[in-house]
């Protein structure tokens, strides 16, 4: 009869389940971070990695299974943790190499990306858990608590190591040195391994020494890779890979680039530059409001273009940003040229939570810009989130909002019913090709209570380098076509968007 292997300690099995649980987490946490710069951050990219990291663990785990009842769990350990390091570390050069082929929002590409990202090492750890839980296993009639205190211990290292990297690593540290900080504890803990089972008599690390020299190999050469290769970032905050590039046919010309997409366009000697045509349509409106200062709220700061150019063009204004991401705003400040002050604050938060900290009736013009990659986040595309605003709009006040919409357009023809179903007073601007669904493009909504200046407004507008048309009255019914209002209960804008 075949003596079955010894158990484990039982503190390093909880330590061992606890420890690899949490790595998958993180690589599925930071592999969001990894491939936002190429495929964007839409809902489904994170449906992608999640899915993928899901499959993986499936996988793994049931492998983890056949192998322990055909070999000693013992001698699986070590290679488990010494190769879940290898994937993890070769995770980086196989994301940014990949990601200059791959990029777009394709739906293979981004299967693929998350793959690279996340499938391998994910895979392989997922098998410590069932080779520790079979090596726990000497007594059936403890069998329920070995797996339910082994189970909860992987349960728990996953929470810690999601809030952890939520809350902490990301906002400390590149996702770079996450990855590789992670490789090098993982191969720490198959060493450590080793020689605690080496100690006791184990078969602590199988293979030939050249095998095993191959392994390391690859290992350091992917971590490497990882970090020489290339970073699309200028800096990482803790919603974007961030980066500003000059712009070849303007000396003192800024882009800003977030994860994948082009979002703002900053002239350092001229703010009233407004290179983009959306900003541009915007700045129309902007223009036509009652001479003098205005009391300006901006959802969204971005690269401050349109803050900068009211602070220009009307002295005196009074303006307050509410900005989500605070890393963002120190890159403006250090490569964009922003001054913030007493006419013009920024608060670092959550657009809606902001808005609905503002008295009622205070603002002369309230600009929606917020974005989550090329997508308008869903809770700020609501008709609350549009009553909201209706409610801190003086009566004259004007509300203008960015969408970013393709055809067939079942995006913005629902933002549209949605703001108007707050507002008595809507139009749009949009190139004539968008409106007529032959191309993807920016749409500036416009909003008020009170009658708006559309007439002036379209033929600012017709006068831009980049011409646009605006649509009122029946026009815009027609074009809105009975779409669906958004709501708090009801808002799929991801979807809406794909088309």
């Amino acid at each position: 009869m075949e003596t079955p292997p010894r158990a484990l300690p039982s503190g390093l099995a909880t330590a061992l389940v606890f420890g690899t649980s949490g790595a998958v987490l993180v690589l599925e946490i930071v592999a969001l971070r990894l491939v936002g710069p190429y495929v964007g951050v839409t809902l489904q990219v994170s449906s992608s990695v999640i899915g993928i990291a899901l499959a993986a663990i499936a996988y793994g785990t049931w492998l983890g299974g056949r192998l322990a009842d055909r070999y000693d769990p013992r001698s699986l350990l070590v290679p488990a943790l010494l190769l879940g390091a290898i994937f993890t570390a070769v995770t980086l050069p196989l994301v940014r190499f990949g990601g200059e082929i791959l990029r777009g929002g394709a739906a293979p590409a981004v299967l693929l990306l998350a793959a690279l990202a996340v499938l391998l090492p994910a895979f392989i750890l997922s098998a410590v858990t069932p080779l520790v839980v079979k090596l726990q296993l000497s007594d059936l009639n403890r069998t329920g608590s070995v797996v339910g205190r082994l189970s909860s211990m992987g349960t728990l290292g996953a929470i810690t190591a999601t809030l952890a990297t939520g809350f902490i690593f990301v906002a400390a540290v590149p996702s770079s040195w996450i990855i590789i900080s992670l490789a090098v504890l993982l191969a720490l803990a198959g060493a450590g391994l080793a020689w605690w089972l080496r100690g006791r008599g184990g078969a602590a690390l199988p293979g030939k020494p050249r095998t095993r020299a191959v392994l390391v190999s690859v290992g350091l050469v992917g971590a490497g890779l990882g970090v020489a290769s290339p970073n699309p970032c200028d800096v990482e905050t803790a919603y974007h890979c961030a980066r500003v590039q000059a712009d070849p046919a303007e000396p003192r010309g800024r882009e800003l680039i977030l994860n994948s997409a082009r979002h703002s366009y900053v002239d350092l000697d001229n703010p009233r530059n407004l290179e983009f045509a959306y900003i541009q349509w915007i700045g129309a409106v902007a223009d036509v409001l009652p001479a003098g200062p205005v009391d300006a709220l901006h959802l969204g700061g971005g690269g401050f273009t349109m803050p900068d150019y009211v602070r220009a063009t009307r002295p005196g204004s009074d303006q307050l940003v509410i900005e989500l991401d605070g890393g963002l705003v120190e890159l403006d400040r250090s490569k964009l040229g922003l001054k913030t002050g007493p006419d013009l604050r920024v608060r670092v938060g959550d657009a809606r939570v902001g808005v609905a900290d503002q008295p009622s009736g205070s603002y002369d013009f309230v600009v929606g810009d917020a974005f989550g990659h090329l997508t308008v986040p869903w809770h700020l595309a609501t008709r609350e989130m549009a009553q909201e605003i209706a409610r801190v709009l003086r009566p004259g006040g004007i509300y203008v909002q960015n969408v970013i919409d393709y055809p067939p357009d079942r995006f913005i023809r629902a933002e549209l019913a949605t703001v108007a179903a707050a507002f008595p007073h809507v139009a749009v601007i949009s190139s004539r090709e968008a409106l007529d669904g032959e191309v993807g493009a920016n749409f500036v909504i416009m909003a008020s209570a009170s009658p708006l200046p559309s007439s002036e407004v379209a033929r600012r507008v017709s006068q831009v380098e980049d011409p646009a048309v605006l649509l009122t009255g029946a026009e815009l019914g027609a074009f809105i076509d009975n779409a669906r209002i958004l709501t708090d209960d009801y808002a799929p804008v991801d979807q809406l968007l794909a088309g």
